[in-house]
């Protein structure tokens, strides 16, 4: 082998780490990632086939994976099939063939409530300006504090959407076929992935997991990508979302408003890019269990972090309110049953005084997470921060364990149970209706 091609295999190799926890040679990811822009032709994508699991893949059942078999699956070269244990066939499809298509650069991302039906994607894939289209499902998924905008996709077809590094790696796309999740490397460090690889997509105690087989960049505003059988495991709504390639010399904006218009009502379309400039029109479809309480959720990006959720979602959902002990918050609506009854039972127990009022710290703040475009959950009001000073992130905290323990009853995740601890964080996970 040449000293230019080892070299390339080289580079190659340290900006795709196909595992939870590491390369073999024991290369680390630095957070920089490729650019997300690709070019090249090819046929059209077709729509994704009908078929769709219900099976419980991902969930770590009494027999999760172990230690020595996961560790082998995570320290994988690259270029190794090495399968860690505890996958479910159910979520596996057949593995793509090795790819001989040119790349097409994703510039556009439609997404709705609805799944588009066949005749909304064939206007757009029929209007001038647009070269390929590739139909997916995408959503947001709750994990510890942030949103996970992940899409559901056929490998075969979405790789030739995602970067160069991502899209002419085989091993990649081997492994989100046989049921594991593809997480863009930036996020490395910060999602809480178990020792094993593993990585709950959702925030509720029986949130299906999935094995981390790989860190590879993908298309711009992803996250993550798993096969499309997941989707009903997700809860997503099955080919919702659409990629968009425009021809070569069109601007995605020349295009942007006709490709609404052809995707029919209620459809968002995003411009994709490495940033999101100020004024950009956002979308994020929220699953798991606090999903109805959020409902289809656009945004405008404003400067310093902040963003600007549409007026009328604002005014369906979000509400100020007084209750117990802290007396007047704003939140989401469907978060003030559970929280008056986690509060009266904080009161019955005579713990009145372990909850602070003067630091409270809020619970609606549209934003994203610092130094991030994810979205943090304050955004959509299910999350509220008490006792400020005394539990900051990354430490064990002053929170009271009862009171803890009486809002975790009432369908509440603690943010002191995370990987990187958030104690003074409380957050609806599930819907519970007292009485």
């Amino acid at each position: 082998m040449s000293t230019r091609v080892r070299a390339a295999v080289a580079a190659l190799v340290a900006v795709l780490c196909l595992a939870a926890t590491g390369c073999a040679g024991g290369t680390t990811d630095a957070g920089a990632e490729p650019s997300a822009s690709a070019s090249g032709s090819g046929g059209t994508a077709s729509d994704p086939t009908s078929s769709a699991s219900t099976g419980r893949a991902g969930r770590t059942p009494s027999s999760a994976p172990s230690s020595a078999a996961s560790s082998t699956a995570s320290s994988a070269d690259p270029s190794s099939d090495a399968e860690p244990s505890g996958l479910d066939p159910a979520l596996a499809v057949a593995r793509p063939a090795a790819l001989t298509a040119s790349l097409v650069g994703a510039d556009l991302l439609v997404t709705s409530q609805r799944r588009l039906t066949p005749a909304a994607v064939a206007r757009v894939r029929s209007l001038t300006g647009v070269r390929f289209v590739e139909q997916v499902s995408r959503a947001q998924v709750l994990v510890e504090d942030r949103t996970l905008d992940l899409l559901a996709v056929d490998p075969a077809r979405y790789r030739r959407f995602a970067p160069a590094a991502s899209a002419q790696t085989q091993a990649v796309w081997n492994r989100v076929a046989d049921g594991e999740v593809a997480v863009r490397p930036g996020l490395r460090a910060t999602l809480p992935v178990d020792a094993d690889g593993w990585l709950a997509l959702g925030n509720a105690a029986d949130s299906p997991r999935a094995h981390v087989g790989a860190y590879a960049p993908q298309v711009a505003g992803v996250d993550a990508v798993v096969n499309e059988k997941w989707a009903a495991e997700l809860g997503l709504t099955r080919g919702n979302a659409l990629l968009v390639a425009v021809a070569p010399r069109t601007s995605p904006q020349s295009v942007q408003d006709a490709v609404g218009r052809a995707a029919g009502t209620g459809a968002a379309v995003e411009v994709l890019g490495p940033d999101l400039p100020v004024g950009a029109a956002q979308t994020a479809v929220v699953v798991g269990t606090v999903g109805e309480a959020v409902g289809q959720f656009s945004y405008t990006v404003l400067g310093g972090g902040r963003i600007a959720p549409d007026p009328a979602w604002v005014s369906a959902h979000i509400a100020t309110e007084a209750v117990p002990i802290l007396g007047r918050v704003t939140c989401n609506k469907a978060l003030f049953p559970q929280l008056r009854a986690a509060l009266d039972e904080v009161v019955d127990l005579g713990l009145s005084s372990a909850i602070h009022p003067g630091e409270y710290a809020g619970c609606y703040y549209p934003r994203f997470i610092a130094g991030t475009t994810s979205l943090s959950n304050h955004s959509f009001g299910l999350a509220l921060d008490l006792n400020v000073p005394g539990n900051q992130r990354g430490t064990v905290g002053e929170m009271n364990r009862t009171v803890v323990a009486v809002f975790q009853k009432w369908g509440f995740t603690w943010g002191g149970d995370w990987a990187y601890t958030d104690p003074m964080h409380f957050e609806m996970n599930r819907i519970v209706t007292p009485g």
